[in-house]
């Protein structure tokens, strides 16, 4: 294996100031095969980047959140056909808002929300952030994409807003994985932390995996300013309890064991048994892919892609080299991983640089280095060193 071009691209990325720091991490049947430690753990200060940084994982805590729920499936606690409103009695009067123009027609369910639907993102729930549309405006009217809400004043909001799509109709990426946190503490009758701690970090050894950077001072951080916008640079504050445990983005944690996590799900052992782990990471939308596609680059996956339990799952194609099979995601903050069973492969890409513009001109957004452009390209050379 030979690793000299996928070194020399972050070397490259770094010495351009085009990323603060970064960690990337490669293993080939559970055996590490390439660490690059690159830059600053905090480029403000001049603090190099160490092999134990903390990093915030924005949407890459969705998988967490996803497997933790599979393990109450498995013991027969909950259900995948359960509705949301059996566990959250407040999202009993969901209504649908159909989009006409700029304007929002309010429409009844014709089913309700199941907890299926808020592991593969058909449930209807978006974000008011990443794309327009007149549903999305009303969810940034609301506030409820904001981090300090409290669990109560979060839930009551979001049950007051109407859903963008019917109940397993449409893959709409969005706020489904925070409901499906709450969900489990109502289930459970314990914070989503604790539940984390104790079915998923505790079991896989992962001591620097939760909510909290345990150590602030291993704590990797962006740019002052974006390289891409001039804009200033604030990510989720870490160093201490938040005002909820958002799992679709809330989460921290290393780069060691962010990798015992994709190990377990790519063997099936140590959190899931095999067949709940096979059950997370293949394709769970069907017919809806195809139809995801026609919506253009709101559908995150891409081409090739369908999406799992928590997770985009490889269908055939795709714009890097792979198999089917293979499953990844990425977070806001600027992390990504990927997972090949068929090559017994997993690697990681850790770093705090945002793509600012997916939020600010999501036009614009595929211009940016970052995102799935430097997630493409982490790919391509992780299969090219092989």
């Amino acid at each position: 294996m030979d690793f000299r071009r996928l070194d020399a691209y972050f070397r490259r990325m770094v010495e351009e100031g085009l990323l603060p720091g970064a960690l990337v991490l490669v293993a080939r049947g559970g055996e590490v095969a390439f660490l690059g430690v690159y830059g600053y753990l905090d480029p403000g200060r001049g603090l190099p980047m160490r092999e134990d940084a903390f990093f915030r994982l924005y949407s890459m805590t969705k998988p967490w959140v996803s497997a933790l729920a599979l393990t109450f499936v498995e013991e027969g606690t909950l259900s995948l056909r359960d509705p949301l409103e059996k566990y959250l009695p407040g999202f009993a009067a969901l209504k649908v808002g159909r989009e006409v123009g700029e304007e929002v027609v309010l429409e009844p369910l014709r089913r309700p929300v199941l907890v299926y639907d808020l592991l593969r993102h058909t449930a209807g729930f978006t974000y008011g952030v990443f794309f327009r549309s007149p549903v999305k405006r009303l969810y940034l009217e609301a506030g409820v994409d904001r981090f300090d809400l409290s669990r109560e004043a979060f839930l009551s909001r979001l049950a007051a807003l109407p859903l963008r799509f019917q109940p397993g109709e449409a893959f709409e990426y969005g706020l489904s994985t925070d409901v499906l946190g709450h969900l489990l503490e109502a289930l459970a009758g314990k914070g989503l932390a604790e539940l984390l701690e104790e079915r998923v970090f505790r079991p896989l050894g992962m001591k620097d995996s939760g909510f909290v950077a345990q150590d602030p001072t291993r704590l990797a951080q962006p740019f002052p300013q974006d390289p891409e916008t001039g804009r200033r640079i604030v990510l989720l504050p870490v160093e201490a309890p938040p005002p909820r445990y958002a799992g679709g983005m809330g989460g921290v944690g290393t780069a060691w064991d962010y990798l015992r996590f994709l190990e377990a799900l790519r063997t099936g052992k140590g959190l899931l048994h095999p067949s709940l782990a096979r059950l997370m990471t293949q394709d769970h939308l069907g017919p809806l892919y195809p139809e995801g596609l026609r919506r253009g680059l709101e559908y995150l996956p891409g081409p090739g892609y369908g999406f799992g339990l928590g997770v985009a799952v490889r269908l055939a194609g795709g714009m890097a080299p792979g198999h089917p099979g293979e499953f990844y995601w990425a977070g806001f903050g600027g992390t990504y991983f990927f997972v090949d069973p068929a090559a017994g492969l997993t690697a990681l890409l850790l770093a705090q640089a945002p793509n600012l513009l997916a939020v600010l001109e999501p036009e614009r957004a595929l211009h940016s280095v970052y995102g799935d452009r430097m997630g493409l390209t982490f790919k391509t050379l992780v299969y090219g060193a092989l």
